[in-house]
């Protein structure tokens, strides 16, 4: 690179050659001001703010216009240039709405740090302002084309660093705004939504619905996806590899925070999806669905490869063989210590493999992510039950992290939920999934409304039901359940009764009486949902063969743990997942209770940490699989890409489905998956929009 010197402001600096007067001030930390020029951008010119004075120039030049040169000699902050400034802000800001400069709703306006700076804090100059309404019609952006002060930034952006251009000034002279052709709405002009432009946008002009602060978490605020997702999992890079066919390199960014890929492939809860900002143009993208079809798609045995510290000489036992144990055993094993997780079932997995039914999550999957995790080095044994932390520590273990779920069903507390014939969901899957026998009659009721109540009321079919009703005391809009999981009841026939409770349960020859009793919602209460209130004398009873309760569960802790459990009977941990006896931690449901499989993957993420550090370690288990992939900022114009709906998993046959525990969803074809990666708006492009220079605080000049 040739190195260059030139004064400014009598001050010798150092630039490269190619760069802008501009450019090499800011560079050396001289503010110049500029309400038009970006980083990433081509310069413009148009705010005529950046002037300076150049040796040998006629003139007062725009400094991103004027290349620097070597012995180049440059003023910026004249009383001449100073007036002129001042007088080019003003005209700026004659048009603009009369509170912008005291306007406290934006706090990192820079229109309005660049007037403050320049020394104008009050409009004299006053034309007509453009009255157009807030254009709140689009989905993601508002307009609001009163605060727009035609710096070309947007129009750029698009252009330059998308390679969408759908923006550009509208009309000439005073009519002239930045628009879509022919006004079309942003969907249909093709815009991809990508926020380039409110990204570079100096006024509010064009702002995110959610009205998040660029200087608050921008991250989190950007990409939400990545941020609702427990164990932080890098969302967009993942889907970028998928359309860039290159599976393997989707997998490995998925194995960096979570070993369970493809389990959460078939039966995570996506809580990315909710906040999926793709879902405000039309449907979420499928975020799952492309978990599960990057992690099929990868067939190196991952867990040859499996990188291990030097041995620490530390031993850890590990209490519960479910997500969040195994998750833990794996993670502190990779860190050289010596790990057995101890398991009172006989199978491993915990409420993956007994609680979550085969149609959804086969056993043969689950059973092969566990046989490549414990090539970490950890030892498993099963139908073994540990009722003592204290026995665990005086046999040697350094340290005991407890996972012990919450595998006990909670009671109605109702009249006759003893009788022979009602029975938890959990026992009920548990069974299922163990071999025993089940039998259901011909009539069930499930009572409950979350995916414990689902699983069940869906198994209950599929083992011969005739008539499944589920009964659940409030309205679907309220119900836990994932859509997904009330749709596909009531594809396979069950009935869902909304508003109902049990009130009483009966014994009648073979069969039993349920009576329930209408519900009406009334006042919030502490779970942010509106309490149902019985509706007096309300009564109905209908006749049943078996009777599923699955109200919630809890776990069931040892007395010898000698821990006293908190609300919930959850085990109390601090923030270092440390419970209060030395050396014994705790995660997953038993410390949250009930939750997701992500979820207690992402607390066994932090208790692994925990411990590592209480053990004399550094507690670092993060590690970087895939190759840093430089994403291309130019995604160009699709053309329908808004109307473009989202790829659905194929399902086999409704009556397979109803006859058998065969798998629900299918996975993605190939041309399927990179279709529906495709959708990505790519929100983290945001981030790599370079941040603009703020001018320097200084005293306002009011009455000047």
């Amino acid at each position: 690179m040739n190195t260059i010197t030139l004064n400014i402001d009598g001050k010798d600096v150092k630039s490269t050659a190619g760069k802008t007067v501009l450019e090499a001030a800011l560079e050396n930390g001289i503010y110049i001001p500029t309400l038009c020029y970006h980083p990433d951008l081509s310069p413009f010119g148009a705010c005529r703010l950046c002037i300076v004075q150049v040796e040998g120039l006629r003139g007062l030049p725009t400094s991103c216009t004027v290349m620097a040169k070597d012995g180049m000699i440059v003023k910026t902050d004249t009383p001449d240039i100073k007036q002129v400034r001042k007088m080019a802000m003003e005209l700026i800001l004659a048009a603009h709405p009369d509170d912008c400069l005291v306007c406290t709703q934006n706090l990192n306006c820079e229109l309005q740090a660049v007037a403050q700076y320049i020394g104008v804090d009050q409009k004299r100059l006053k034309t007509s302002i453009n009255e157009k309404p807030l254009n709140t019609a689009n989905p993601l952006f508002n307009h609001d084309m009163s605060k727009c002060i035609l710096c070309g930034r947007c129009v750029r952006a698009c252009y330059e660093l998308r390679g969408v251009g759908i923006l550009s000034f509208i009309n000439r002279g005073k009519e002239t705004y930045v628009g879509t052709a022919f006004d079309k709405a942003l969907a249909e002009a093709e815009c991809r939504f990508c926020g380039a432009c409110v990204e570079v946008c100096p006024t509010g002009a064009l702002t995110d619905k959610d009205g998040f602060i660029r200087k608050g978490n921008r991250q989190s605020a950007l990409v939400p996806c990545r941020k609702k997702c427990p164990a932080g999992i890098d969302v967009p890079r993942y889907i970028r590899f998928i359309t860039e066919n290159k599976y393997a390199e989707a997998h490995a960014v998925i194995r960096e925070k979570v070993p369970f890929p493809k389990s959460l492939g078939y039966a995570c809860n996506h809580p990315c999806e909710e906040v999926c900002r793709r879902k405000d143009i039309n449907e979420a993208i499928s975020i799952k669905a492309l978990k599960r079809f990057a992690a099929e798609s990868d067939n190196t045995d991952w867990g040859d490869n499996i990188q291990k510290s030097p041995s620490t000489g530390k031993r850890v036992a590990v209490v519960g063989a479910g997500p969040a144990g195994l998750t833990a055993a794996f993670y502190l094993s990779k860190l050289g210590h010596k790990v057995t997780v101890f398991e009172a079932l006989p199978v491993t997995g915990g409420m993956l493999k007994v609680g979550i039914p085969e149609y959804r999550l086969p056993k043969t999957v689950l059973d092969d992510e566990i046989r490549q995790m414990a090539k970490a080095g950890f030892e498993i044994k099963t139908n073994t039950t540990i009722t003592s932390t204290d026995a665990l520590l005086n046999r040697g273990y350094d340290a005991v992290y407890l996972a012990i779920g919450a595998h006990k069903g909670l009671k109605m507390g109702v009249e006759g939920e003893e009788t022979d014939g009602v029975v938890d969901a959990i026992t009920f899957l548990r069974d299922i999934s163990l071999g025993r026998p089940v039998k259901t009659g011909n009539r069930v009721a499930v009572i409950g409304g979350g995916n414990v109540a689902t699983d069940a009321a869906r198994s209950a079919i599929r083992l011969g039901a005739k008539t499944v009703n589920m009964i659940y005391r409030r309205t679907r809009r309220e119900m836990p359940a994932s859509d997904e999981e009330i749709e596909g009841c009531i594809e396979e026939g069950i009935n869902i009764m909304y508003l109902a409770a049990p009130d009483k349960i009966a014994k009648d020859g073979d069969t039993l009486k349920l009576q329930c009793v209408r519900m009406q919602l009334g006042e919030m209460d502490a779970s942010g949902r509106q309490k149902p209130v019985p509706i007096e004398g309300s009564q109905f009873t209908e006749t049943y063969d078996t009777i599923i309760t699955a109200i919630g569960q809890t776990a069931d802790v040892p007395e010898g743990f000698n821990i006293e459990c908190a609300r919930g009977n959850r085990l109390p941990v601090g923030n270092d997942k440390a419970t209060i006896r030395a050396g014994v931690f705790g995660g997953g449901d038993a410390v949250t209770g009930p939750a997701t499989i992500i979820e207690a993957i992402a607390s066994a993420r932090q208790g692994a940490s925990a411990i590592d550090k209480y053990l004399g370690g550094k507690g670092i288990i993060d590690e970087q699989l895939a190759a840093e992939s430089e994403a291309c900022d130019c995604i160009g114009c699709v053309k329908g890409f808004a109307a473009q709906p989202r790829e659905k998993q194929p399902l086999i046959d409704l009556d397979e489905r109803k006859s058998s525990f065969e798998v629900v969803e299918n996975n993605f074809s190939e041309d399927s998956a990179v279709k529906e990666a495709g959708r990505c708006l790519q929100c983290d492009l945001r981030l790599k929009i370079s941040s603009v220079k703020f001018p320097p605080k200084r005293e306002t000049t009011k009455g000047r």
